[in-house]
């Protein structure tokens, strides 16, 4: 599909919405709690009826305007599932009543996935991601309960249940934040142990003036791709890979021509909106806490449409694709497939957001690799065969 009209964006596909605005855990690398932003000290706890009903609403209205086909509801926080069931089951069902045709997620810490609530979110249809940094070591590390008590125990029993039990179904699959001083491999099969149908592994946020660990800039290093590849080698030279690594399959899907609806890679539109407690529209919660630039749009389901969020500048420029990127991206040979990474990952002070992702050697260096490896085995596979007769 191509970039939209520089003055029309596409209608929007994808609503998180951000039921609870407090956590359970006390992760310190939270782009939420941790990183300067205090916006969620000023807002609701849990999102109110009034706001669940006005966000359906709004969300029904979009659909019928623009015949959108389906639509993705993630339900998020903060720690989505210290939401009340109640409100859970206000959410699924005031939509629902839309009449929209919507399919459900939450994506979840995994500390309150009991049994009661996994039967509630079989009874709604709502499918669960679960957020774990692989082994104890490296889940403990990070995501701490705010006593600084480990989590890995209480997740790990959760994903058990979830995995082996009657809810499988459910489970759509693992986010995994990449800490440079795990061991790749070991932290890939520490997270395949728990029969994930997918793995998406993420950088850790960071950007130019404010660097994520190891990377500085002029370096040649790359040790965000070196620490990808190690698993990509695992996972592409599987007979039978055991679980989906979107990153890897995105990569691939790009390589070979194709789209994939990944804001981190490609230069697809974006088309998500995001929905806080109090009923504020956000382009993406990603930036406010990285950034200076803005990320809400001082609109409200309360009072605002959402055609009237799709109309604002930001939104149309996280669809105008390469025309969108700074220089140096637009002339890079692999612009089609990096896409400059998430929009935080590019900023700076003083330029915004006009620069490449931080990630930029890494980047490179991992779509090279991946494309090589693709096509000497393409190249092997349509090689002619010998043996013939003589000419």
């Amino acid at each position: 599909m191509s970039p939209p009209a520089a003055r029309e964006a596409l209608p929007f596909r994808e609503f998180i919405l951000k039921i609870h605005s407090r956590c359970n855990l006390a992760c310190d690398y939270c782009y939420v709690y941790e990183m300067g932003d205090r916006s969620w000290r000023d807002r609701p706890v849990t999102m109110p009826p009034e706001v669940v009903d006005a966000a359906a609403r709004r969300i029904g209205d979009h659909v019928r305007a623009h015949a959108v086909p389906g639509v993705d509801i993630v339900l998020h926080g903060g720690e989505p599932l210290l939401a009340a069931p109640p409100l859970i089951e206000r959410v699924v069902r005031s939509v629902s009543a839309e009449g929209v045709s919507a399919s459900f997620f939450v994506q979840t810490n995994g500390t309150r996935l009991t049994d009661d609530r996994l039967a509630q979110l079989d009874r709604l249809g709502v499918r669960i991601g679960v957020s774990v940094d692989g082994d104890a070591a490296a889940q403990d590390r990070h995501r701490r309960l705010p006593d600084g008590r480990g989590s890995h125990a209480s997740v790990a029993a959760a994903l058990d249940a979830l995995a082996a039990g009657p809810y499988r179904h459910l489970f759509s699959g693992i986010l995994c934040t990449i800490d440079l001083r795990n061991d790749p491999v070991a932290t890939y099969e520490a997270l395949l142990r728990h029969r994930p149908p997918r793995v998406d592994f993420l950088l850790p946020h960071g950007n130019w003036s404010a660097p994520p660990p190891g990377r500085a800039e002029g370096s040649p290093a790359t040790p965000y791709a070196d620490w990808l590849i190690a698993i990509f080698d695992r996972w592409y030279g599987a007979a039978e890979p055991p679980a989906d690594v979107r990153t890897f399959s995105d990569l691939l899907t790009l390589l070979l021509g194709g789209t994939v609806g990944n804001e981190a890679l490609g230069l697809g539109p974006v088309r998500y909106a995001v929905i806080e407690t109090d009923g504020a529209i956000e382009h993406s919660d990603l930036l406010r806490p990285l950034t200076s630039a803005p990320a809400g749009t001082g609109l409200n389901v309360l009072r605002d449409s959402l055609d009237a969020a799709r109309a604002l500048p930001a939104a149309v420029e996280r669809q105008r694709g390469a025309a969108a990127l700074c220089e140096r991206c637009r002339a890079c040979r692999f612009v089609a497939v990096c896409g400059a990474g998430l929009q935080a990952h590019r900023y700076r002070h003083g330029t915004g957001l006009d620069n490449p992702t931080v990630y930029c050697p890494d980047m490179i260096r991992l779509i090279g690799y991946v494309r090589d490896r693709v096509a000497a085995d393409l190249a092997t596979a349509t090689r002619p065969s010998g043996g013939g007769p003589a000419a």
